[in-house]
């Protein structure tokens, strides 16, 4: 087998940026969150001061008037965070394998991996070294980075509750115009529009944008009642709650019991109050009962929050025993994605927020050497493996999705340099060699795929395919070529997890195709019924 070297450039540091003369200068933030210039609230307030205090003791608010006011303890969905990879990152080959219609393992030409960057000496049906690993599920080429950083941040008993699909599916290269992130969707993804929830907030990202990421959301999903709250750094979560000097006026029962029954005078004083809303209000929105509501309901959830919330250290990612053991302490080894991670992470799994974001800039990394990818696939890696790790310790499920604006290629020339690992150089973007993937932890055991045990199970963990040259089939799955079918198809999969895929077509319509069709774009069987 021919090995072709050539004379290798420098690799980039962790976080230096990437200079491509074939790239126009970066104006935007999307521009510079891709080459890696950049890396990486909404606040509940109770009244200072208040008007009156309940003179005797107040009753416990039921868990009806709690639910009526939305109130819901994360609504009882499983934990979603996704990975955005800006600049279009490889996942395909290197990473997570994709293969031909029989899935994974259906290997791909020696020339299509070298075109996912990997040479002949490190193909996955390599005959003599063994390049396959599964301890997630899913499978992985052995020496992936992303890999390598989940493995150092997981225990074997964590992975054996992990499992894993890969979808095959091009995206535009290096674009704001993708629409990427389904987390509007996974709010919506319920019986009556009620998706994932939290305690606190409904979706958070770590970038101040419509979407929280960097990908663009689904216009058709996107829902300015829950648009994301930024959260990429320890005071932005500490910074949620804010419980004045109420708290400190009484005591945290005697505040609740106050404000408990200023929600009931509230209500027997607006039943003799006349909005002049009428019934729908102006335009349709915010009638006379719904407005009521409202204004009556914010003294329960001040309630709910000083309760819950009466020591904001409770939220702090640096003070947690548990996060600090997977990021390196209080300080997060100093890293700056460690620390947006483990923020956005913790309100996540917590149940304090439905959904989150976390976007990781620098993965345009087609600089002519390989080392550069291979260090910031690794931190994602590390990212990843944590997320996973922290729902075990925590005992809660969690579904985490990973994907990128597009991908890359390399030219077949070897970096052998000791960060290369003698892999292909990644030369160019590639949108055609793209792919997403997701990895879901079950504390009740490993996910089961459907046709567990069959034939079929391999096309229920990679849907889609590619041709054997590496590149992928966009006839092989309604996502293959539509990022707005890629995310429903994600969105699919989450809802199936609580065996409610029958509401999908009802939700979001039926351009994935109808009945039977959606069960071969689902991976996993139930692991929730509605509710977790």
């Amino acid at each position: 087998m021919l090995i072709i070297k050539s004379k290798r450039k420098r690799a980039l540091g962790l976080n230096e940026p990437l200079k491509h003369e074939s790239h126009k200068r970066p104006v935007t933030r999307r521009d510079f969150l891709a080459q890696g210039f950049t890396t990486g609230a909404a606040t509940v307030v109770v009244p200072a001061a208040m008007s009156m205090m309940a003179s005797r003791r107040a009753r416990a608010a039921t868990e009806q008037e709690k639910e009526d006011c939305g109130i819901v303890g994360g609504n009882g969905k499983i934990p979603f965070i996704c990975f955005d990879l800006a600049g279009g990152a490889n996942i395909a080959g290197s990473n997570v394998l994709v293969g031909q219609r029989g899935g994974q393992l259906d290997f791909l030409s020696t020339q299509g991996y070298s075109k996912l960057g990997l040479p002949g000496n490190m193909l996955p049906n390599n005959s003599t070294t063994n390049f396959v690993n599964t301890e997630f599920g899913l499978a992985f080429h052995s020496d992936s980075a992303f890999l390598r950083g989940m493995l150092e941040k997981t225990r074997p008993e964590t992975r054996a509750f992990v499992n894993g699909a890969v979808i095959a599916a091009r995206s535009e290269n290096d674009t704001s115009n993708n629409p990427h992130n389904p987390m509007y969707g996974i709010a919506q993804a319920g019986l009556n529009r009620q998706g994932a929830k939290g305690e606190l907030l409904t979706l958070i990202g770590s970038q101040n944008s419509e979407s929280g990421g960097n990908s663009m959301a689904p216009a058709a999903m996107i829902d300015p009642a829950n648009r994301p709250t930024k959260i990429d750094r320890v005071s932005d979560v500490t910074g949620l709650v804010d419980t004045g000097e109420v708290a400190n006026i009484l005591s945290v029962s005697d505040t609740v019991q106050t404000l408990e029954t200023m929600y009931r005078i509230s209500g027997r004083k607006l039943a003799h109050v006349d909005t002049r809303l009428g019934a729908g209000g102006v335009g349709g929105v915010g009638g006379d009962a719904a407005v009521k509501k409202q204004f009556q309901c914010a003294y329960l959830k001040t309630a709910d929050t000083v309760e819950t919330f009466s020591n904001p250290a409770s939220l702090n990612p640096s003070l947690d025993t548990r996060v600090q053991g997977l990021f390196g302490g209080a300080d997060f080894g100093g890293d700056g994605e460690f620390q947006k991670t483990a923020s956005v992470m913790k309100l996540v799994i917590d149940g304090n927020a439905g959904a989150g974001t976390i976007t990781m800039g620098g993965f345009d990394y087609h600089t002519g050497e390989r080392a550069t990818g291979e260090a910031r696939d690794l931190r994602a890696g590390r990212c990843i493996g944590a997320c996973l790790e922290y729902a075990a310790l925590t005992n809660r499920p969690v579904m985490i999705y990973v994907f990128s604006d597009g991908s890359l290629s390399s030219n077949g020339m070897v970096d052998d340099s000791v960060g290369g690992r003698g892999k292909g150089q990644w030369t160019g973007d590639n949108q055609q060699t793209a792919a997403s993937f997701f990895l879901v932890y079950n504390p009740d055991g490993r996910p089961t795929l459907l046709g567990n045990g069959t034939p079929a199970a391999a096309n229920h963990q990679q849907i889609g395919y590619y041709s054997a040259g590496g590149d992928v089939v966009t006839s092989s799955s309604p996502a293959a070529n539509n990022v707005n079918l890629l995310v429903q198809t994600v969105i699919l999969n989450y809802m199936a997890l609580h065996d409610e895929q029958h509401l999908f077509n009802g939700l979001f319509g039926n351009a994935l195709g109808i009945d039977g069709a959606l069960d071969g774009l689902i991976a996993f069987t139930p692991i929730a019924s509605g509710t977790v």
